[in-house]
């Protein structure tokens, strides 16, 4: 396979893959290993279609923008500014959890203060965020290798502790309870125009890059949830790594929370380069305020005391990653009507399954408020 589809397929993995695939035994085991299952598939078909409809949209369109700048090309103003809301709050979000999740990732295999390692860690991220897109997806390539080697050396290790009386629970009334970090595991979105970038020689290759690239997380991520469910049951940790390292010994406190870091270390460079090009590409701020504005806002946010991992997640998956799916599917209707030039593939758009969707990520983002307020 090409090295630049490779490089794509791994940056779109690699901004899928992060902090949202600690939480979700967690969450597996609040709604009930069935319910989880059935969720994340059925969010993993949502995802991969949105993506795909993302992928078409860049193809169709002559300039390269990030999703804010197709929305404004296609939807108008409005939904710019909504999707800006969304794209921004929902990776600030996300950057700040793995600033957060890193650190204790690593105090645990270090027996340390997390905050110093979150400090460290950040300024190692946004110095290689700085360099770029031939930085970053250098990088995510590198990162999603040894990543993946972590969570199959993990995951072979855990597999013989696995007791299967931990392994059941289905409740459709649950549905929503792990909607929100599911769906946040999940957002991957923002990193499809740098891999057509990276495909720029080779864009019939996208829609292929797009496939594997979604893919690829919905099977690991049940397989992990599955596995680290059956070994921690009742006593599975908000992050899944810690409780895991606590319950087979410190081997598995080494290797599961390396993984964290490489899995967090992959999203984090992804979804900061896609929000430095929006703030740059599509607000024209220069290079280093959208670096700065990208980097600094996270690690401020994170120096105010924000320590909710799972929460975090809820919020701004259900929230702002539904917000984002709605707009994107809108996006991909007014795309095929406004097309400035022949994609390299084409879907077929299903008005049925495109309200279908709106209307899930709709519920989920009701369900959230409704949540909060009562």
């Amino acid at each position: 396979m090409k090295k630049e589809v490779l490089q794509s397929i791994a940056i779109i993995t690699g901004s899928i893959i992060g902090a949202g695939i600690l939480g979700l035994p967690f969450v597996f085991m609040q709604a009930g290993m069935w319910t989880g299952l059935l969720v994340l598939i059925l969010l993993g078909i949502a995802t991969l279609t949105v993506n795909l409809y993302v992928g078409e949209i860049t193809l169709r369109t002559k300039e390269v923008h990030e999703l804010v700048g197709y929305c404004q090309k296609y939807l108008g103003k409005h939904a710019k500014e909504l999707m800006t809301i969304a794209m921004g709050v929902g990776i600030v979000g996300a950057l700040v959890a793995y600033i957060i999740g890193v650190g204790e990732a690593l105090g645990a295999i270090f027996s340390r203060d997390p905050f110093l390692f979150s400090v460290i860690y950040f300024l190692i991220m946004s110095a290689i965020i700085f360099y770029g897109i031939k930085s970053v997806s250098n990088s995510e390539l590198v990162l999603g290798a040894i990543m993946f080697i972590f969570m199959i050396l993990m995951l072979l290790f855990s597999i013989k502790h696995v007791n299967t009386s931990h392994l059941y629970g289905f409740d459709i009334w649950k549905f929503f309870v792990p909607y929100g970090v599911i769906l946040f595991s999940l957002i991957g979105a923002s990193s499809i125009p740098e891999a057509r970038v990276i495909l720029m020689k080779n864009k019939k290759d996208l829609r292929k890059s797009i496939i594997i690239g979604s893919l690829i997380p919905i099977v690991f991520y049940g397989l992990f949830a599955v596995i680290i469910l059956g070994v921690t049951g009742a006593s599975t940790t908000e992050i899944a790594t810690i409780g895991l390292g606590n319950f087979i010994g410190k081997h598995m406190i080494l290797l599961g929370n390396l993984f964290a870091v490489f899995s967090m270390s992959t999203s984090f460079l992804a979804l900061g380069l896609a929000l430095k090009w929006v703030l740059k590409l599509d607000y024209g701020f220069s290079d280093f305020t959208s670096w700065g504005i990208t980097c600094i806002t996270p690690f401020i946010i994170f120096l105010l005391g924000i320590t909710s991992f799972i929460q975090a997640m809820w919020l701004v998956g259900s929230l702002m990653g539904g917000l984002e799916g709605i707009l994107l599917i809108l996006t991909f209707r007014a795309a095929k009507k406004k097309s400035e030039r022949k994609p390299e593939y084409s879907l077929n758009y299903h008005g049925l399954l495109g309200w279908l969707l709106i209307l899930v990520y709709a519920f989920g983002i009701l369900y959230t408020i409704w949540s909060l307020i009562f």
